[in-house]
């Protein structure tokens, strides 16, 4: 007999009368659980909603360029919302229920599309603020330039003002010698006159018989040369005063006038004449000086009151932009007005200011500006102002519809809950124990069977083959369980089989890769020794040609010299010319041999590096020149430039043949796809030493770069796209293999386009012997 139907007949009817009871319970709980789960979905609608809010909150307060991240979660938060809202409706009991799950979701609507309204005019206010502050700062430029003119207009009048005051001292002076050199004109014509006043008198006492004082003539003469050296020092102090100021033709003058007014026969007159002239002259120029320096302080006077005012209105402006800047961070309306006032004020200030038409009207512009996007920003704060407020309402109404959702959907919850109790207790009690003892029963008749079946497959776990499943002729459900198990088993291991011949097959078919990567590996190799022979042939038929054309001219000359030896005609002059270009010759021989020579030697030892797979151990700056003085012909086609960086004293143990393959086939790379055809570049080859017994080689170009979505392909084989020019894609991808493989490395390469490609190669210093010995396993060998 079946399983089921001795199950059935066992425990069908006590089975049976559980199975109603639970189906009740199942009923009444699934209720209670669906209440539960509605209560639950309520509480996470009203935290959405209630953090929605504060999220809303956090971006009005929030500075522009962090907002829209606030306004992400707020439409994360409502769409969550909603959702739930949407999967509330399938909990709801009753149509009230349903009816206010429907408002809150029309609610949540209406708050979504406020809050998209309150999003865009945020994001035109802010728009409105940058060009204000964009403004506020024209406006700040503006001032300082209008300030530096009005400083530099200030340097210039203080500079003039000192001119001025200079002159003005200057003119004093000549006035105050002129007036003193007047004086003791006048003075020694007074002196003159009485001493021939006496000497009149001395003669009439003479001739009337009367005596003279005889101590008055002396006493007259002395008197006459004080006043004679007195009059000579006020003319020199004059003359000296005029040459300082530059005017040597007036000090001459007045030395002339000055000696005839003290001759013998002094003429007083001249200098007189030229004393007021001059007077007058210096008189006029110092009263327009003093007109002049008035007038230029008070020019300085007014440019201090300009400046000054000038540097009020950048005050007003700095200060101005961080109140306004408040205000509209707080949404307060009155003092952004207050602020649009102040902006006026500033503008009045800015007309009134005596500076550069341009810059006046720039800077009334700007502030005309800022306060008409501020006027607009003002209405935008009102409008936010009523949203938040419209928006709060809004939210206050869906908590109160989700707490009443909470509220009625727990009371289901509770009332179900009860319900069950008394259901369970009173079916349960007796129906438990008579259903134990039937499963009990069951249990034995079908788990010992199963049991011979579980002992069946842990043997079969060790060895497929090597036993057969018991109870495969049972007609019940175990029967079934056991012929299945036998299949599976069966098929187990034809799979097994399968398994293990695919991977012979792809054992076979990766040494064969290997063994053809190899292949691709020495015929790159083998290409690039004959790219080698041929540049160094170049190379070396220049110094040859140079050589055998000096051997051909030095037997010419050898010919010549033994004619003119054997016909007796040989000169000094000859034989001097004879050995000078012999001389030379050997000169030119030697040193085009030794670059033959040194050519030869230098591809010797490339060309044995590049078919040699040993590793020794080299001066990497020597190696590095002859390899590039290999690669030489290969450049000098296009006009390119190689610069080589190394340490001269490092010295490494590793491939160099290797090593020449993948510097040779980086440079070719970069000559061939790096540079446009006819433009020369430079490629430059820099060796470093880093940490962990490592070398660096860096590989750049200033060519045109790699487009960036050409960049995860470099390495991969086949990949070019230069295929029309004879390019096969493979390059790139042997140097991976043979930095990776051969040297133990890694390798980077970065490129922008435009500004060239950097290949960095990063290997062992000294390679290891176990790495020596891996490598021919890891490769395949034919």
């Amino acid at each position: 007999m079946r399983v089921g139907p001795k199950i059935a007949l066992v425990g069908g009817v006590p089975i049976l009368a559980a199975g109603a009871i639970a189906m009740a319970g199942w009923l009444l709980l699934a209720q209670e659980e669906r209440a539960r789960g509605g209560a639950v979905l309520v509480a996470d609608v009203y935290h959405d909603i209630a953090t929605a809010r504060l999220v809303r909150d956090q971006y009005a307060a929030a500075d522009a360029q962090d907002r829209q991240p606030y306004a992400e979660r707020f439409a994360g938060l409502t769409a969550r919302a909603e959702a739930g809202l949407g999967r509330l409706t399938g909990f709801a009991r009753i149509d009230a229920q349903r009816a206010r799950i429907a408002s809150v979701e029309a609610a949540l609507a209406r708050y979504r599309s406020q809050m998209e309204a309150f999003v865009r005019r945020t994001q035109e206010n802010d728009g409105l603020i940058r060009e204000m502050t964009q403004r506020a700062d024209t406006l700040i430029d503006l001032t300082d330039r209008a300030r530096l003119r009005q400083q530099a207009s200030n340097a210039d009048l203080a500079r003039s003002l000192a001119e001025k005051v200079e002159a003005l001292r200057v003119a004093r002076g000549l006035v105050a010698r002129l007036n003193a050199l007047r004086v003791r004109t006048a003075e020694s014509a007074v002196i003159a006159a009485q001493g021939v006043a006496q000497s009149a008198g001395q003669i009439t006492g003479q001739i009337t018989g009367q005596g003279a004082d005889p101590a008055s003539p002396a006493a007259a003469e002395s008197e006459a040369q004080r006043g004679q050296a007195r009059f000579r020092a006020a003319s020199s102090d004059l003359a000296a005063a005029l040459r300082a100021d530059g005017r040597e033709a007036e000090a001459e003058a007045l030395d002339a006038l000055t000696v005839e007014a003290a001759g013998q026969n002094p003429d007083r007159g001249k200098l007189a004449g030229w004393i007021e002239r001059n007077l007058k002259i210096e008189t006029s120029g110092q009263e327009s000086l003093h007109d002049e320096v008035a007038q230029l302080l008070a020019y300085s006077v007014e440019a201090n009151e300009i400046e000054q005012a000038t540097q009020n209105v950048a005050i007003g402006t700095l200060k101005l932009g961080p109140r306004t800047a408040g205000a509209l961070l707080h949404r307060d309306a009155a003092l952004a007005e207050r602020m649009l006032a102040e902006g006026e004020r500033l503008a009045r200030s800015a007309g009134a200011l005596p500076i550069s038409p341009l810059i006046q009207a720039e800077m009334i512009q700007a502030l005309d500006g800022w306060r008409a996007r501020l006027t607009t920003t003002i209405g935008g704060l009102r409008s936010q102002n009523a949203m938040i407020v419209a928006m709060d309402g809004l939210a206050a109404t869906m908590i109160d519809s989700a707490k009443a959702l909470n509220d009625a959907f727990v009371g289901d919850a509770d009332r179900f809950g009860i319900f069950i109790q008394r259901i369970l207790l009173a079916g349960a009690a007796g129906l438990l124990l008579f259903g134990a003892l039937v499963v009990i029963c069951v249990a034995r008749s079908i788990l010992v069977p199963l049991r011979a079946l579980q002992g069946d497959m842990v043997m079969l776990t060790g060895n497929p083959a090597g036993a057969a499943v018991r109870g495969t002729g049972r007609r019940d459900e175990l029967g079934d369980i056991a012929r299945a198990t036998a299949v599976f088993v069966s098929e187990i291991t034809r799979r097994e089989g399968a398994l293990r011949r695919a991977k012979d097959q792809a054992d076979v078919a990766l040494v064969e890769l290997r063994r053809t990567q190899d292949n691709l590996v020495r015929a790159e190799k083998l290409a690039s020794l004959g790219q080698l022979v041929a540049g160094v042939a170049h190379e070396i038929n220049t110094p040859l040609g140079i050589a055998l054309t000096t051997g051909t001219l030095m037997s010419d000359e050898a010919r010549t010299f033994r004619t003119g030896l054997a016909a007796g005609t040989l000169s000094r002059s000859r034989l001097n010319h004879f050995v000078d270009r012999v001389e030379e010759g050997a000169t030119l021989l030697c040193t085009n041999l030794t670059r033959a020579a040194d050519l030869v030697q230098g591809f010797k030892q490339v060309a044995v590096d590049r078919v040699s797979d040993e590793s020794r151990s080299v001066v990497l700056a020597t190696w590095l020149d002859d390899l590039l003085a290999s690669l030489r012909p290969m450049l000098r086609k296009g006009g390119h430039i190689v610069e080589r960086a190394c340490p001269e004293d490092l010295v490494i143990d590793t491939n160099p043949g290797v090593l020449a393959q993948i510097v040779t086939n980086l440079i070719a790379n970069a000559v061939v796809h790096g540079f446009r055809a006819g433009e020369p570049g430079r490629i430059a080859v820099d060796v470093s030493e880093r940490d962990g017994g490592l070398v660096r080689m860096e590989v750049r170009d200033t060519g045109q770069g790699i487009p960036p979505e050409h960049l995860d392909r470099i390495f991969d084989p086949f990949f070019t796209t230069a295929r029309s020019a004879g390019s096969t894609g493979l390059g790139m991808h042997i140097v991976h293999n043979l930095v990776t493989a051969k040297l133990g490395g890694r390798i980077a390469l970065t490129s922008e386009l435009g500004q060239g490609t950097v290949v960095q190669v990063e290997f062992p210093a000294r390679r290891a012997e176990t790495a020596a010995h891996a490598l021919p396993t890891a490769i395949g060998t034919p």
